[in-house]
């Protein structure tokens, strides 16, 4: 089965894994019945938590680990598993992909497992977890249009029936969130001018833009002092195309300064 559809999720903070006050776990919760009711053969999941020199993708035989990269949060957190299958297969694939294209050369890990940037967001949409994954690796010393560049290798993989999501966050600055906890549910003004001009120029399929938002978006290095976060987006964005047209799927807001925006992209 072809998809037509690729997707950026803002995954926020890792309490969404427990925390039910949290809009964005419930928007996640009801993925199945009211955003992709359609069940991939597998998914590629693109997470700002997992960084690399080159492109790189899990290949697990059997079950993944699930990867606490966090620190400090409450025990429960800790305890949750969510050890989806993986696919050797995808992630042959994947590496095909990208090695016969202009990326030159893509590594293998048969050892990683999921990170919470996965994992998360996963578990909540697929809480079965009985699709088969692989995790996919960002390079943050390239830029946005290489992360895109990616993403249209990786394209014929949605003939494949290979669900392709991006997991970041659209506003990644963990310095202001510690002095802005009182505003949440509330966006600060330099959030909200970045996130909304992030906002407009994927709706109006300004793509080129959204490659140069260093340039060109109001706030871009304080919204991402660090492109870990956005980069899985400008991947989803690729993978759709050129003349894929762009839906917001969930808006909401933590700690002032996180927005949890997501986007769902789908190609003609």
């Amino acid at each position: 089965m072809a998809l037509k559809d690729t997707f950026y999720l803002s995954h926020g903070s890792p309490t969404l894994s427990i925390d039910e006050s949290i809009p964005a776990r419930k928007f996640l919760q009801s993925w199945k019945d009211t955003v992709y009711p359609h069940k991939p053969t597998s998914i590629l999941i693109i997470s700002g938590h997992w960084e690399t020199a080159v492109p790189t993708v899990n290949s697990i035989s059997g079950r993944h680990d699930t990867i606490y990269d966090f620190y400090g949060f409450p025990k429960s957190m800790y305890q949750i598993k969510y050890p989806a299958p993986g696919s050797p297969h995808l992630s042959n694939r994947v590496k095909q992909l990208l090695t016969s294209s202009s990326f030159g050369p893509a590594d293998v890990d048969g050892k990683r497992g999921l990170d919470h940037g996965a994992w998360v967001p996963l578990m909540l949409m697929y809480p079965e977890g009985d699709v088969p994954v692989c995790q996919l690796s960002v390079q943050t010393e390239r830029d946005a249009t290489y992360h895109y560049n990616m993403g249209r290798a990786l394209a014929p993989l949605k003939e494949e029936g290979v669900l392709i999501v991006g997991s970041g966050s659209a506003t990644h600055n963990l310095r202001a969130l510690k002095r802005e906890t009182k505003s949440n549910g509330c966006a600060v003004p330099w959030a909200l001018e970045f996130d909304t001009w992030i906002k407009e120029a994927l709706l109006e399929g300004r793509y080129e833009d959204v490659n140069e938002y260093v340039e060109k978006a109001p706030h871009a290095k304080m919204a991402h002092p660090w492109p870990d976060h956005f980069y899985p987006l400008h991947v989803a964005v690729g993978a759709a195309g050129p003349d894929a047209k762009a839906k917001q799927i969930h808006d909401s807001w933590g700690l002032g300064a996180l927005s949890y925006a997501s986007y769902q992209f789908t190609s003609p």
